[in-house]
């Protein structure tokens, strides 16, 4: 039988210190600064939730109120709202109101190809 290749771990660190210049200097031209990379830290927390996971996949689907999220999901409405509250603070979220009822959808097409994005991501290979 062949004998079996050993594998080489990966350190990840480098094994000569040497500083490419030319690639740091271009991509720190390029690196937005330092409230903007705050900002999207902060947008992705919000994705970080499941039941606000749940709540934009059901708004996918169609604009909501509180009562019938709450249903769908098998939660309170207090917890719900809670959450939508999350999500309109980051903007992921918009609402209307129709007499006594509120009723929520997704703010715009970007917040259904960020969701989008990352489901094709988990799924491939």
């Amino acid at each position: 039988m062949p004998e079996e290749k050993k594998k080489k771990k990966v350190s990840g660190v480098c094994s000569q210190p040497l500083i490419h210049e030319d690639i740091v200097e271009r991509v720190q031209k390029k690196m937005p600064d330092e409230n903007k990379l705050y900002d999207l830290a902060e947008l992705f927390k919000v994705f970080g939730d499941s039941t606000r996971i749940k709540i934009i996949w059901a708004l996918f689907e169609s604009e909501m109120c509180v009562c019938d999220i709450a249903y769908l999901l098998n939660m309170t409405q207090s917890a719900i709202s809670h959450q939508l509250r999350v999500l309109k603070a980051a903007r992921l979220v918009r609402y209307r109101r129709e007499g006594k009822t509120i009723y929520y959808s997704l703010d715009d097409s970007h917040v259904q190809q960020i969701f989008e994005m990352g489901m094709e991501h988990i799924l491939e290979g």
